[in-house]
C-alpha cells in the first residue's frame, strides 16, 4: 500500500498538470483508497483493480498503464496506433487498489486473531480474497445480491455480507462512481484470460458485444457469457444494471491456483492490455460525437 502511494505521488510530482489525485475513502483499517484521473476531458472511463486481496497483479498492471499513458499524453506520442491525445476528450480514472486491507492480509502484513478464525485457523493467508473483515467486495453490489450464494459468516472468500454496500470500501467506491458518472468501466481480476461483458436486460447487446469482441482481439482473451444460473452482485453487474452502459470484467493470466499470480506474469499481461484503455476511451469519444450529430 505504501508503495502504491509513493508511486502515485512520484507520478503526480512529475506530471502535475495532467493528473488529478483523489482519496475516495478509506478501508476498514483506515488505509486510503486512491483514484487517479489522467486527462482533461469532461467525460471519463473507469478502470478498477484489486477487488480481491490475492489479485494485486491487477494493481501493478493499472499502475503500469497509468505511467505509460501519462508519458505518452504529455509527450504527444502514440501507443501503437492509438493517440493519447484522446484524453483531451475522454479522461481515464484509475482506482488501482480498491481492497488495500485484503492485500495486506494476503501478503502477511496485517494479522489478528479474527483473521485467523476467518482463515479456518491457517496462518497461510495466500488464498485470501476478502477485505480485512472477511467480506468479498465483489459480492457486495445491489444487482441480484439477494440471490448470490454466500458463506454463512465472514470468511477468507465468498461471504457477501449482511446487506449490499455494507463494506466501507464499496460504500466509498459506489459514491465515487456516482460522482464521476463514467461512460464505461473495466474491473480487473486475475484468473482465466476471459472477458465478461453481459448482465441482465438493460444493456445494448449489439454495442457491448462489439466492444467486448474488439477488446478480445486486442488482448487474446476469450469472451465469456455468464451461465444461466449466474446471480450477479459484482461491480460490472451493478454498473450495467444501474447505468445501462458498457462494463467489462477482465480476468488476467492463466494462473488458477488459490493464491496470487506471480509477478512474472505481469509483462505478458501488460503486452496484452497495453491498448485497452486507449481503445475504450477512443470508442467512448466517438460514441459521444455520434450522439451530438
Amino acid at each position: 500500500m505504501n508503495e502504491l502511494q509513493k508511486d502515485v505521488s512520484k507520478l503526480k510530482n512529475q506530471y502535475n498538470d495532467v493528473l488529478t489525485i483523489k482519496q475516495i475513502g478509506t478501508s476498514h483499517f483506515h488505509h486510503p483508497i486512491i483514484a487517479v484521473k489522467l486527462g482533461k476531458g469532461d467525460h471519463s472511463i473507469l478502470l478498477i483493480g484489486s477487488h480481491h486481496g490475492r489479485e494485486w497483479i491487477t494493481s501493478n498492471l493499472l499502475m503500469e498503464m497509468l505511467e505509460q499513458y501519462t508519458h505518452a499524453y504529455v509527450s504527444n506520442q502514440k501507443i501503437g496506433k492509438y493517440d493519447a491525445a484522446i484524453f483531451d476528450k475522454v479522461s481515464i480514472w484509475f482506482v488501482p487498489m480498491l481492497n488495500p486491507d485484503g492485500i495486506l492480509v494476503q501478503q502477511g502484513k496485517l494479522f489478528n486473531h479474527k483473521l485467523l478464525q476467518m482463515n479456518e485457523g491457517s496462518k497461510d493467508f495466500k488464498r485470501w480474497k476478502a477485505n480485512g473483515v472477511g467480506i468479498d467486495l465483489n459480492r457486495q453490489y445491489p444487482a441480484g445480491w439477494e440471490n448470490v450464494p454466500s458463506s454463512l459468516q465472514p470468511s477468507f472468500m465468498e461471504y457477501k455480507g449482511k446487506r449490499p454496500v455494507e463494506a466501507k470500501e464499496v460504500q466509498a467506491f459506489v459514491t465515487f462512481v456516482k460522482e464521476i458518472n463514467p461512460l464505461s468501466t473495466i474491473s480487473y481480476h486475475s484468473s482465466g484470460h476471459e472477458i465478461f461483458w453481459q448482465f441482465g436486460d438493460r444493456q445494448d447487446i449489439v454495442r457491448d458485444y462489439f466492444l467486448a469482441t474488439s477488446m478480445s482481439e486486442l488482448t487474446g482473451y476469450s469472451l465469456s457469457t455468464p451461465p444461466k444460473e449466474a446471480f450477479g452482485a459484482g461491480f460490472t453487474d451493478w454498473f450495467i444494471e444501474t447505468y445501462g452502459r458498457p462494463a467489462f470484467t477482465f480476468e488476467l493470466t492463466d494462473f488458477n491456483k488459490e493464491s496470487n499470480p506471480p509477478m512474472t506474469y505481469l509483462p505478458e499481461e501488460w503486452r496484452r492490455n497495453q491498448f485497452v484503455g486507449l481503445y475504450l476511451a477512443t470508442e467512448m469519444a466517438e460514441s459521444l460525437q455520434s450522439k451530438r450529430k
